[in-house]
């Protein structure tokens, strides 16, 4: 999929830690370090095909403003009513949602019937405007 975005199209990227894919002036793909390439928030938003690229995964209410605040999410956030939780998910598996791109931190199996606190760790989020 990245090949078909940025075929070309001027391409820029930054030095390290941080990877940015820019094409016409607009981020389409980053990387921390050298882990995976993920796809930006605003790529997703318009993507069509985007239930296809991410796994995703649902934090009930009381979670939202935690999450647009900067803080990773946590199990009871998935497992409470209002959360979603894909059974397929695995460990450190990138996911997505309207909010945000985090990476779990353990299998959805290993998170059912647990109050752990780390789960998913952000790596991009909407910013509050």
């Amino acid at each position: 999929m990245l090949k078909v975005l940025v075929h070309q199209r001027r391409v820029f990227y930054s030095s390290k830690p941080l990877n940015l894919v820019v094409v016409d002036n607009v981020p389409l793909f980053f990387n921390i370090r050298d882990g995976p390439y993920m796809p930006t928030l605003r790529l997703l938003h318009q993507c069509i095909i985007r239930r296809y690229i991410m796994k995703k995964l649902q934090v009930d209410r009381g979670a939202i403003k935690f999450v647009l605040a900067g803080a990773n999410i946590m199990c009871p956030g998935l497992t409470s009513p209002g959360g979603v939780l894909d059974d397929e998910v695995s460990e450190e598996t990138p996911v997505k949602n309207a909010l945000a791109i985090g990476f779990t931190k353990m299998s959805a199996k290993d998170i059912m019937g647990t109050e752990e606190l780390g789960y998913i760790s952000m790596v991009e989020r909407i910013e509050r405007m």
